[in-house]
C-alpha cells in the first residue's frame, strides 16, 4: 500500500473528505458546493466573501502597481529627469508589455500552487516595484548620472511593474 492509501485508511472520518483525501484545515478547500444551501449556510458563504474581499484587494493593488508608471512619466521632468517623449512612451510601454507576457505564466500558476498561495506570492512580488520606485526615482540618485544610466534605471523600474499586470490580467 502507497503512503497516501494508508493515511486515507488510518485518518480520523473527521479529517478526511468525501473523496477520500485528507482533509487540511486552513490550506486547501477540498469540497466546494456553493448550490447546496446547507454548504453555503454553514460556512461557504463567509469563506467566498472573505476570498472575494482578499483577491479584489490583491487585483486593485496589482493593477495600480501595473499602470503606476503612467503617472510616473508625466512627473519626471518635475524632479528635473529631462527624457524625450519617446523614452518617456517606452517607459509607459515596458510595464503593459511585460504584464501581458506574465499573464500566462500566472494564469497556470494557480491550478499548480493553489490560488490562496498564489495570490500572496505574487501580491508580495508587487513589493519588488514599489520599492524600487520609491527609492530610486525620488533620491536625487539618478539626477547625478548620465542620461544613458538614467534611462537604464529608469526602464528596469518599469519593467518590474510588469509583475502588477500579470498579477491583474491572470485574475481577470
Amino acid at each position: 500500500m502507497t503512503e497516501t492509501h494508508l493515511a486515507r485508511e488510518t485518518a480520523h472520518p473527521s479529517s478526511v473528505t468525501p473523496t477520500g483525501a485528507p482533509r487540511r484545515p486552513g490550506v486547501w478547500i477540498d469540497h466546494w458546493r456553493p448550490d447546496d444551501e446547507v454548504f453555503w449556510s454553514t460556512g461557504g458563504e463567509k469563506i467566498a466573501r472573505k476570498n472575494l474581499w482578499l483577491s479584489m484587494f490583491a487585483e486593485h493593488i496589482g493593477f495600480s502597481v501595473w499602470v503606476i508608471w503612467t503617472i510616473v512619466v508625466l512627473n519626471l521632468a518635475n524632479i528635473g529627469i529631462k527624457l524625450s517623449v519617446s523614452e518617456l512612451f517606452l517607459l509607459t510601454l515596458v510595464p503593459n508589455l511585460i504584464g501581458s507576457m506574465l499573464r500566462i505564466p500566472y494564469t497556470f500558476a494557480v491550478p499548480r500552487f493553489g490560488g490562496r498561495a498564489w495570490t500572496t506570492v505574487s501580491a508580495a512580488l508587487l513589493f519588488v516595484p514599489t520599492l524600487l520606485l520609491a527609492f530610486l526615482v525620488p533620491s536625487g540618485w539618478l539626477l547625478h548620472q548620465a542620461h544613458d544610466t538614467q534611462l537604464w534605471v529608469l526602464f528596469v523600474c518599469a519593467a518590474t511593474a510588469g509583475v502588477g499586470g500579470g498579477n491583474f490580467s491572470s485574475s481577470m
